[in-house]
């Protein structure tokens, strides 16, 4: 007792110097939505790190004469594209009925799917070309330098001795003051007053849960921000995409409610914004889930809301099929394209082998989260043009702008099979094939 009566004001002392510059340097800015450049010179001194960690794999890979980069998973068969008629037609000889040779077709394609699965690939950490101090990506470089190796020493010392406790306290500090600050809003009436704390509030504690990552965000295009009465959407490439968006703007979140301490979460937001929480049973219902979308666009005090048509996170390479729910509603939407820089750590969730827990301790143990986002202009959807066609077309313009890879495929596939419509779909077109040559006089 009489040691810790002698030393406990010098702990206080301690404790109190630690804590001063994490306010200053860190929360306060949070809180006013300015930037010293910490994180800039940050980002710039590990581009710098990084690029000469490679330079020094490279002249060691050349001197032993081995293969630095792994080679492209889809050389032994990069062809240019043709349809399906095209490719039929060489074997079979021009005949407009069914022929045995028409199956090598289908077969070769069934090969070249599964040696380059354009599907389940996209569901794998992204490949790097050089070696980001965090894992061994070049997998046939067999030997590091001294140096580099105690580069990578210190790194680790780094990110797990300061800056995952720094992290996590800001983490921990983002929520708890949401949690606390969004209930006591809640308790006022609903007003013009209300509207304005709520924002305030879920603007400042986002951009601390954003800082806990060390974020590094440049937002293009801002007068494109969605705005009331409208549908925000975006691809998919992690949680904290909401994180993100919401450190810039404010929106109403969808999703399904759910118990313990995140249901906690959920019931203590929505005293504050109107989000939309559906229960298990309800989700299924789309008529049920449609209206109630409906009814919040339609009034236009209410915030924009944020969805993620893909239904499931992708490693930040592509965009995969939007579901067409968002899409049937008559109102604006408003498209954004987020693009993650991988060298400075993988945002990619695998949510089939990671839980959400590991997953943000692995972000906050990597060195930053860099990404830009684009606003694209308001898009609606056109005379004549069905949900699916304008989902689609949303879909092209997110992946053009941010970069990414357009596909056709749904994402959901990575825990199902193929749906039959995807099957039903090569049979139409195989027959259409058929129907076609036989109406052709040139093949009759």
């Amino acid at each position: 007792a009489n040691c810790l009566a002698r030393y406990w004001p010098c702990y206080v002392m301690l404790t109190g110097c630690s804590v001063t510059p994490l306010l200053v340097f860190i929360i306060v800015p949070a809180i006013l939505g300015v930037s010293f450049g910490i994180r800039r010179i940050y980002m710039k001194t590990l581009l710098k790190i990084f690029e000469w960690a490679t330079l020094r794999m490279e002249r060691g890979a050349k001197e032993r004469n081995q293969q630095l980069y792994k080679p492209c998973s889809n050389g032994i068969i990069a062809k240019e594209p043709v349809s399906l008629e095209q490719e039929i037609q060489e074997p079979r000889g021009g005949g407009g009925e069914f022929d045995m040779s028409d199956i090598l077709y289908f077969c070769r394609r069934g090969v070249e799917s599964i040696v380059d699965d354009e599907v389940t690939k996209r569901f794998t950490a992204e490949e790097l070309e050089s070696w980001n101090l965090l894992t061994r990506s070049n997998y046939n470089l067999h030997h590091i330098s001294a140096r580099l190796t105690v580069l990578w020493g210190l790194g680790v010392l780094i990110r797990y001795g300061f800056l995952l406790p720094l992290r996590v306290t800001l983490a921990v500090t983002g929520v708890g003051l949401l949690v606390v600050l969004t209930s006591i809003v809640g308790w006022l009436p609903n007003s013009r007053m209300k509207k304005y704390l709520s924002e305030k509030v879920n603007l400042m504690c986002y951009r601390i849960c954003v800082r806990a990552l060390t974020a590094i965000i440049t937002y293009h295009d801002s007068d494109n921000k969605p705005k009331n009465g409208g549908i925000c959407v975006a691809n998919h490439t992690s949680p904290i995409d909401v994180l993100i968006l919401a450190s810039d703007g404010c929106y109403s979140m969808v999703g399904q409610a759910h118990g313990g301490l995140m249901g906690f979460i959920q019931k203590t937001l929505v005293k504050a914004c109107p989000h939309i929480w559906f229960e298990r049973s309800e989700v299924k219902d789309r008529h049920l889930v449609a209206k109630r979308l409906s009814d919040h666009v339609a009034d236009k005090t209410k915030l924009p809301i944020l969805i993620f048509p893909e239904g499931t996170c992708i490693n930040n390479t592509s965009v995969m099929m939007f579901k067409k729910g968002s899409f049937e509603i008559d109102c604006t939407i408003y498209p954004v394209a987020i693009k993650y820089d991988p060298r400075f750590g993988n945002a990619f969730w695998n949510s089939s082998k990671f839980r959400m827990v590991t997953y943000l301790l692995h972000m906050m143990s990597s060195w930053a989260v860099v990404c830009s986002v684009w606003y694209l202009p308001p898009m609606k959807r056109e005379e004549g043009e069905d949900a699916v066609q304008f989902a689609n077309r949303v879909k092209s313009a997110i992946a053009r702008k941010g970069g990414l890879v357009d596909l056709l495929w749904d994402g959901g596939l990575k825990r199902s099979k193929v749906k039959e419509v995807f099957k039903e779909e090569q049979q139409k077109l195989y027959s259409k094939v058929l129907v076609s040559r036989q109406e052709d006089p040139e093949h009759s």
